[in-house]
């Protein structure tokens, strides 16, 4: 794969009007090469691990980036894990930096698993994600998950996947 590359998202299936169906295609077992790629920061409050305050949070975020031209359809992608019970943080990949949003940028190789399941698994799937690092030789650090749809929308496709994104 490419520097700064990610898998083809593919938003050409909207029955909901909210999120398109998240097809799983070319996402499992992959390397992501990333050199100071870009992200908007965003924080979410939580009451032991429960979001209170996301919706408001991404469609402000989404919002920003729309009216600045920061989105790139194609190479979507919102990396979300937990810093606390209280709180989470979310990078959304944007093509350019935007104003009034905090900008960070990843650097480094990353692996690729995906789920199909109800979010309660999610610790189940950092265990599994921590063990497939360990496996290829490091100390598990940072690790991320992109829920490709909100509940509402899975619940309508009938399929809840997420991605697991490690750095190895």
């Amino acid at each position: 794969m490419q520097t700064n590359t990610l898998p083809q998202y593919d938003a050409s299936v909207n029955t909901t009007g909210c999120c398109p169906k998240f097809n799983p295609e070319g996402w499992d077992d992959q390397v992501l090469h990333l050199e100071n790629m870009p992200f908007l920061r965003a924080v979410t409050h939580s009451a032991m691990h429960i979001p209170l305050d996301m919706g408001r949070v991404f469609t402000r975020v989404f919002s920003h980036m729309e009216k600045q031209d920061a989105m790139n359809m194609d190479q979507m992608i919102v990396l979300s894990r937990d810093t606390s019970a209280w709180n989470a943080e979310h990078l959304f990949a944007v093509t350019k930096p935007v104003d009034s949003e905090e900008m960070t940028a990843l650097t480094g190789d990353f692996i690729t698993k995906v789920f199909e399941g109800d979010y309660r698994q999610t610790r189940e799937w950092h265990d599994e994600m921590a063990d497939l690092v360990r496996a290829r030789g490091s100390e598990p650090s940072d690790i991320w998950f992109y829920y490709t749809t909100c509940p509402r929308c899975a619940k309508a496709y009938g399929q809840n996947y997420i991605v697991g994104v490690a750095r190895i």
